[in-house]
Parts: C-alpha cells; sequence; structure tokens
C-alpha cells in the first residue's frame, strides 16, 4: 500500500499558447487535405510529433525536402528572413506558426542593429530561436552560462537581449554584469511572461508538497530549468518524459502529496496521466483504484481555457504569412 494522498498540478500548465498555436495550424492544414510538413519538430515531445504523423504531417529538416506548392508550418521558434524569402521563393504555402513574443523579439533585434548597438544575445547554442534570432543580428554576441561572459568585449554602446525560454534569474545577473562593460547599456527584457508564471507556480507548488514530478522532453532548456527549481527548493525531485518512465514506487516512499508541473511542450494530458500514474503506484488504499477519476480532477482544477492543448474548434483562422522583411520594421 503506498503513502501518497494527493496529487496537485501546477496551475497554468500545458502547452504555451506558442506551442498549441504552431500546433493547431499544422492540424488545420493538414485537415484541409494540404501536403503539410513542419520545418523542424514542431514541440521538443515525441508523442506529439508521433500523433501529428498519424495525421499526415511530416516533420522535415530544410525546405529542400519539401515540393513546391505544399504547405510548410513555420514552427513558434521561428526561423531567419533568409528562410522565410527561400521558401516563398521556393512556392511553397507558408503558414506562419513563430510565437508573437518571438517576433517581437525579432523586431526589437532588428530595431538595435539599425540603432547601432553592440548587441549581446542571452541563449542557448543551436537552439532553434536562437538560430532565426541571429539571422536579424548576424553579429550579435552570443552568450549562455557565466564562463562566457568575460569574452564580451567593453563596448562604449551596448544592448542586452534574451533567448525568451532562458532563466529570468541570468537574465537579471548578466544585465548587472554589462553595466561594468559599457557607457551606455540598453536592456530589453524578452524573457517570455508565460515562462516566468510557469516557473513562479512551480515553486509556489513544490513549497507545498512532499516531492515533485516535472514532465518534459530531455533536451528541453525550460523542463530542465523547472527541476533546478524544484531542487532548489529542498523537496525531492524526479524529471521524467511521461508516465511510462514512472515504474518505481519507491521513488514516492513516504511522499503524501506529491506535486506535478511541466515544461512548454508537455501536453496538459500528459499530465493527467502522469497524475493517474502516481496514483496507481503510490496511492494510499482505495485512492489506487480511483486513480483516474482523481487525475481528472486534478487537472480540470487547474486547468484554464488559455491553457488547453488545442484552440481546434473555436473561430479562427490560420495566421497569413508576414512580410519577409517584417523584423526589420
Amino acid at each position: 500500500m503506498g503513502t501518497v494522498e494527493e496529487v496537485v498540478i501546477a496551475r497554468r500548465t500545458g502547452f504555451c499558447y506558442g506551442v498549441r498555436e504552431a500546433i493547431d495550424y499544422a492540424k488545420v492544414a493538414a485537415s484541409e487535405g494540404k501536403r503539410t510538413h513542419t520545418l523542424g519538430q514542431v514541440v521538443h515531445n515525441a508523442g506529439v510529433v508521433t500523433e501529428l504523423q498519424t495525421q499526415g504531417i511530416r516533420t522535415v529538416d530544410t525546405l529542400d525536402d519539401v515540393d513546391a506548392g505544399a504547405a510548410v508550418v513555420i514552427r513558434a521558434h521561428g526561423v531567419t528572413p533568409e528562410v522565410m524569402e527561400r521558401a516563398q521563393t521556393k512556392g511553397l504555402e507558408v503558414i506562419d506558426g513563430t510565437c508573437t513574443w518571438v517576433i517581437q523579439e525579432q523586431k526589437e533585434l532588428a530595431k538595435l542593429v539599425e540603432e547601432g548597438y553592440t548587441i549581446v544575445l542571452l541563449g542557448t547554442p543551436n537552439h532553434p530561436e536562437v538560430v532565426g534570432l541571429l539571422g536579424f543580428a548576424p553579429d550579435a554576441i552570443l552568450v549562455d552560462e557565466e564562463e562566457d561572459w568575460p569574452r564580451i568585449p567593453r563596448r562604449k554602446r551596448m544592448a542586452l537581449i534574451s533567448q525568451s525560454t532562458q532563466p529570468p534569474w541570468k537574465f537579471e545577473r548578466l544585465a548587472a554584469y554589462l553595466v561594468s562593460r559599457s557607457h551606455e547599456l540598453k536592456v530589453v527584457n524578452t524573457v517570455c511572461p508565460v515562462t516566468i508564471r510557469r516557473q513562479q507556480d512551480t515553486m509556489e507548488l513544490a513549497e507545498r508538497v512532499d516531492l515533485m514530478v516535472v514532465v518534459g522532453g530531455r533536451n528541453s532548456a525550460n523542463t530542465k530549468e523547472l527541476t533546478r527549481l524544484c531542487n532548489l527548493s529542498g523537496k525531492p525531485v524526479t524529471q521524467i518524459e511521461t508516465a511510462a518512465d514512472l515504474a518505481d514506487a519507491s521513488v514516492f516512499q513516504a511522499a503524501q502529496v506529491v506535486g506535478v508541473t511541466g515544461g512548454t511542450s508537455t501536453p496538459i494530458e500528459d499530465l493527467e496521466q502522469v497524475a493517474q500514474r502516481v496514483y496507481e503506484l503510490a496511492g494510499t488504499g482505495e485512492l489506487q483504484g480511483r486513480s483516474a477519476e482523481l487525475a481528472h480532477m486534478a487537472v480540470t482544477s487547474v486547468a484554464d481555457p488559455a491553457y488547453r492543448s488545442t484552440s481546434i474548434g473555436r473561430q479562427r483562422a490560420v495566421r497569413p504569412i508576414a512580410s519577409p522583411v517584417r523584423g526589420a520594421a
């Protein structure tokens, strides 16, 4: 018999709106009979990618793999202006799923370039969002961990901008560091507010429970950050990709209340499945037999319509492609 009496899911979790919208664009296009592709994995979640494949949506790494006339969905991370231009030149139907927050980042970068700032970009090298951002500011100085920072040159006019999913504390620390390396420092805070709120909700939940389960892709930076924050709370934490990864009931030992949170690429349905699995493995007495019911109650008590895994069913239209030079405006 287990010890878990309650599983609590963090507020404002599930897909972020940018990921959700890009997935929906792909589903709508496929349902209309279009030969639909996503340029890169639309989300760092193997289960979701497999589901899209069953609907005929193909993931491609380059535009060379897309035939003229087919539809290609630009994922929430965005792409460089050159990629967008090439897609149009090739005669593809481009469906722009770039997150509106990322579009704003791109515009801010283009403006900083025009104003002549030396730009420091806080981001993860080779991350698709960062690759797209550098297309708007090729000469930006990309840094990630603190050991990178001393190589930032001293300049009279500098500007700091961030990949949207970077931890707020790291952005703030880098801003403070740059004060001593420039006469004029312009700080443009582009850390996504959804990311910030998700981290806050996770930390608040960690304070209330005996153990945390973080659900998300192993390579997801924002999922790893949630795990790091849970560790800082001093509570035991386990990071998994799916409910199937929970097989050992001893993980929960004497835990009575278990918290569950997920990265921006984790659908709310996955969190419900994880909650059910926790009850099955480690629930007390009759709770094990009510695992599905209790898991559904856990997710419906926190899931806001804005954080559903899909928007399909509401009145919506596929976002038309923006001009290839939209970020230079």
